[in-house]
């Protein structure tokens, strides 16, 4: 039985890693709660969040690519809080490439969803 969205390889990759995320930011330090913590979960969750919000609302080919290119931008965001967990030291920097790599890998399948919204229309 179809799961809609939950179906998409994009999504469940964008999930996947903001659960590693939510783990790999569990050993962050105690000051860094209200930011650098909060940031990068709040990013990385944000990435499958806007998948599931653009495709209920594929119908509107506008939308949808809007809600896919929201979604790109939130998986740079968390890149780039990556970038500071791996600078302070509070993860490494093989962490830090191999989601880097992936969320890399999950911005090129937005990408390519926002540029053909045509194919996700509903059939």
């Amino acid at each position: 039985m179809s799961q809609g969205f939950k179906d998409l390889k994009v999504y469940q990759l964008a999930y996947k890693l903001s659960m590693e995320v939510f783990e790999v930011s569990k050993i962050f330090p105690k000051e860094e709660t209200y930011s650098l913590t909060d940031q990068i979960r709040r990013s990385s969750r944000s990435v499958s969040v806007n998948i599931g919000e653009g495709y209920r609302k594929r119908v509107y080919s506008k939308h949808f690519s809007s809600k896919m290119t929201d979604a790109d931008a939130e998986c740079t965001e968390t890149m780039i809080w990556l970038d500071y967990a791996c600078d302070c030291k509070y993860i490494s920097s093989d962490i830090r490439n191999n989601l880097y790599l992936r969320y890399e890998e999950v911005g090129r399948m937005l990408g390519g969803m926002a540029n053909n919204p045509e194919k996700f229309l509903p059939k």
